[in-house]
């Protein structure tokens, strides 16, 4: 593990750097509320001073030498992720902004240089962002997991249920993390790509008492024996006027129309249009409120950066193991080489084990083609081979591979948590 802080010149009489110091943190946390808006001071003191598993070294920052002012800067913020039956690191890119006079100088490209190697420090085989339309895929993200987006729901929409069973709620404490912990593993394994959340996190979330960008609530959903029958989670920030839903763990019927309700008189009483549902499709609050009818507002998507397929095929090596023990493939000896066009990789599966994955320099042929970028969408199950095909016509598989290829890179569900 490579923690020790960076100091790297750059033309104009700039450093970039890594933080060293609370002192180099609340400097950060200053410019980003330069940049992004006051709240977001907060949330970068609360991520690096405060969150369990971030470190100093992840912020990184570009200074003036002589004035030693800041002038841009991003952080690297790592997440456990579940993939069928493997966990592995991703490191979410955040919080980037470069002051006006200094854009244009190639200061994010540099960062992102140095972002690069610390995902390789952490042991992190993705990079997610949340960021702005198009201009992250100059470093290789690509849209490769749902984001955003879901459903709008007023009062109309709910009807009424008089003989509904009574529930009540209240915000969460310390005391319900052991309780919050188990209903978010149950929840959160729905998609087959999910968040680890463990319990130095939710203690981070349930403790924060600051003005951060990424305030939440947390309620607590009661049944008529005084029970813990669910949770859902109010961010304080988002988009969109309505009041917001941005977490929930699985609900009967009963319950999860009675926190559509609950949710209804919550809206009227901060004096906002209707409810926003942030969730997975699968959730349980999102199937009841979508057989009430309501305004489908579909969804944005996380961008993805895979460093380095190599190093993430041999990490979900276990996982397309388990998918073709299930499958027709069974035992199956055989290579299957994969082109990005400059380089590419080759999988040699052993009687169903995938026993290597190698790095090709030029592949001489290969069984699957496909720009660099397409490959995290059908990776992470966010598009299938088909649907790859019609944004991406440069991309091609044999006859004789494509079902096996259909087998190894299923379409399936993801959806991603926060952790902060």
């Amino acid at each position: 593990m490579h923690d020790a802080p960076v100091q790297q010149a750059l033309s104009g009489d700039l450093l970039l750097r890594t933080a060293t110091d609370t002192e180099d943190v609340h400097r950060v946390a200053e410019f980003n509320g330069q940049i992004h808006g006051r709240g977001v001071v907060d949330m970068t003191l609360d991520l690096f001073l405060r969150h369990p598993h971030t470190r100093l070294t992840d912020l990184l920052y570009v200074e003036d030498i002589h004035s030693k002012v800041i002038v841009s800067s991003l952080c690297l913020i790592p997440w456990q992720i579940a993939y069928d039956n493997v966990t592995f690191t991703s490191g979410e890119m955040g919080i980037v902004g470069t002051l006006e006079p200094y854009r244009r100088r190639g200061l994010i490209r540099a960062q992102v240089d140095l972002f690069r190697r610390r995902l390789r420090d952490r042991g992190c085989v993705l990079s997610h962002i949340q960021g702005i339309a198009y201009y992250y895929r100059q470093f290789g993200f690509e849209y490769a997991m749902p984001l955003e987006g879901g459903i709008v729901i007023t009062q109309r929409d709910v009807p009424k249920h008089e003989n509904m069973m009574p529930y009540t709620f209240r915000q969460a404490n310390q005391n319900d993390i052991p309780v919050l912990t188990l209903l978010f593993e149950t929840a959160a394994e729905d998609p087959l790509i999910h968040v680890i959340r463990d319990e130095p996190t939710w203690r981070y979330l349930l403790e924060r008492n600051t003005q951060s960008d990424m305030d939440a609530e947390t309620w607590i959903v009661l049944n008529a024996q005084g029970h813990v029958a669910g949770y859902f989670r109010l961010p304080e920030h988002h988009f969109g006027e309505e009041l917001t839903v941005n977490e929930a763990s699985k609900l009967s019927f009963e319950s999860a129309w009675a926190v559509l309700d609950e949710l209804i008189e919550l809206a009227e009483q901060h004096h906002t249009p209707g409810v926003r549902l942030c969730l997975p499709q699968q959730s349980d609050l999102m199937r009841v409120a979508r057989s009430f009818g309501v305004r489908d507002l579909g969804t944005y998507a996380w961008q993805i950066m895979m460093p380095s397929p190599v190093d993430f095929l041999q990490t979900i090596a276990t996982a397309l193991e388990s998918r073709i023990t299930r499958s027709i493939f069974a035992g199956l000896t055989r290579d299957l080489t994969i082109s990005f066009f400059r380089y590419g990789v080759r999988l040699h599966f052993e009687a169903g084990r995938l026993t290597n994955v190698t790095y090709l320099d030029q592949p001489d042929h290969s069984d699957m083609h496909m720009p660099p970028n397409a490959f995290a969408p059908l990776a992470l199950g966010y598009r299938s081979f088909d649907e790859l095909r019609t944004n991406y016509p440069d991309a091609g598989v044999s006859p004789a591979c494509r079902l096996f290829v259909d087998t190894l890179f299923p379409r399936s569900a993801s959806f991603l948590y926060t952790i902060y």
